[in-house]
C-alpha cells in the first residue's frame, strides 16, 4: 500500500509576518511579566519603608516632647508648623509651641549663664519651675481664647501692627523695629512672627477681661467719677473704694522706661499736674489711671491707681478646681502644684 504525505499548503507573506509576530510577543511575555512583579515588589517595599521612617520620626518626636520633654529650638519650630497640644482647659487645645515660646523666652538669660554656674542641679531647678510657670501662662491664654470664641471677640492684624509699633516707643524713646527686635531677641529669643503672637495672645486675654468682669468696669467708672469731682485726689479715691483699687506713689523719680505695666511711660507723656484717662495694663493684668508729680528729661515721679481684673482668675480657677485641666506632660518642680 502506498503511502501519500498531504502537501503543506504554500502560506502567504501576511500569514509568515503574523506568525513570527506571534512569536516574538510569546518571547517576549517570559520577560514582561516578571519584570511587572518585580517593580510592584519595589512600590510596595518603597512604602513600607516610608511608613516605617515616618513612624519612626513621630514616635521620635512624640517622645522627645512628651516623654523626655525636651525643649529645644528643632522642636520648637516643629510644633509651630505642626499643631500639636501640651494640655487642654476646659476643652480648648493648649498649643506646645506657645508653652515652648513661654519657655525659651523666660529661660533665655539662664541659659546664657548656665555656663558660668558650677551648680547644675540650682539650673535644673530653674528650669523645671520656668517650665511650670510657662505651661500655667499657655493655659490661661489657651481659655482666653476658649472665651473669646464664645463672646465672638477677635484681635484684628491691625491691632497687633498699632500695640507693636506702641512697644517701639516704650519710655518714651521712639525704637527703629530693627533695633527693637535686637533688644527682644538677645533678651528672650523671639522672633518678629513670636513676638507678635504674644501680642496677640495679650490683646485677645486683654479684651477678654475687659469684657466679662463687670466689677472691674464698673469701679473704674466709680473712679472716673470721683477724680472728675474731687480734682484728681488719688489718694482719697483710694480711700474711698478700699480693696477694690491698689494705690500707689513712686516716692520719688524712677525712670520713664520703668517696667511697670506702662505706668512711667503714660506720666511721661503728661504734664506736670496732669491725669491720664483710664486704660490698660500692658500686661493686661487692670485698668490704670496715673498723675504725673514731677518730671525731668528721663525720670518721672507719678501716682497711680489700678483696678485689677478678678473675674478670668476666678473662672479659671473653677476651671482648675474641677479638674477641667488635663496636661500631656509631667513637670517635676520638686513641690506640689
Amino acid at each position: 500500500m502506498k503511502l501519500f504525505s498531504k502537501k503543506e499548503e504554500k502560506k502567504t507573506d501576511l500569514q509568515k509576518v503574523e506568525e513570527r509576530r506571534e512569536e516574538v510577543l510569546s518571547a517576549g511575555r517570559k520577560f514582561k511579566y516578571p519584570l511587572q512583579m518585580t517593580k510592584h515588589r519595589i512600590v510596595i517595599n518603597t512604602i513600607l519603608i516610608a511608613v516605617v521612617v515616618i513612624g519612626i520620626i513621630a514616635t521620635s518626636f512624640w517622645l522627645a516632647l512628651y516623654k523626655f520633654g525636651m525643649t529645644d529650638e528643632l522642636l520648637f519650630r516643629m510644633t509651630k508648623f505642626i499643631p500639636v497640644a501640651v494640655a487642654k482647659v476646659d476643652g480648648e487645645d493648649v498649643r506646645f509651641s506657645d508653652y515652648l515660646m513661654f519657655y525659651r523666652s523666660s529661660v533665655q538669660s539662664i541659659e546664657r549663664q548656665s555656663s558660668q554656674v558650677d551648680n547644675e542641679s540650682s539650673i535644673d531647678d530653674l528650669r523645671s519651675q520656668y517650665k511650670r510657670a510657662a505651661l500655667d501662662e499657655a493655659e490661661k491664654y489657651a481659655y482666653a481664647m476658649k472665651l473669646a470664641k464664645e463672646q465672638g471677640i477677635e484681635v484684628t492684624h491691625e491691632e497687633i501692627d498699632a500695640e507693636f509699633s506702641r512697644h517701639l516707643s516704650v519710655g518714651g524713646v521712639e525704637r527703629s523695629e530693627e533695633s527693637f527686635m535686637k533688644i527682644i531677641d538677645e533678651n528672650f529669643g523671639l522672633s518678629k512672627s513670636e513676638y507678635e503672637r504674644m501680642l496677640y495672645l495679650t490683646l485677645i486675654k486683654s479684651k477678654v477681661e475687659t469684657t466679662i468682669d463687670v466689677t472691674a468696669n464698673e469701679t473704674a467708672n466709680k473712679v472716673e467719677q470721683m477724680l472728675a469731682s474731687n480734682g484728681g485726689d488719688y489718694s482719697a479715691v483710694a480711700n474711698s473704694l478700699g480693696e477694690a483699687v491698689v494705690y500707689e506713689e513712686t516716692g520719688g523719680l524712677v525712670s520713664n522706661k520703668n517696667i511697670d505695666g506702662g505706668r512711667a511711660t503714660e506720666a511721661s507723656k503728661l504734664e506736670v499736674g496732669g491725669q491720664t484717662g483710664k486704660f490698660i495694663s500692658m500686661n493686661a493684668d487692670g485698668f490704670y489711671f496715673v498723675k504725673l508729680v514731677a518730671k525731668t528729661e528721663g525720670e518721672v515721679n507719678f501716682v497711680s491707681i489700678k483696678v485689677p481684673f478678678t473675674e478670668f482668675s476666678k473662672r479659671m480657677e473653677n476651671v482648675r478646681e474641677s479638674n477641667g485641666i488635663v496636661e500631656h506632660i509631667s513637670i517635676d518642680t520638686g513641690e506640689e502644684k
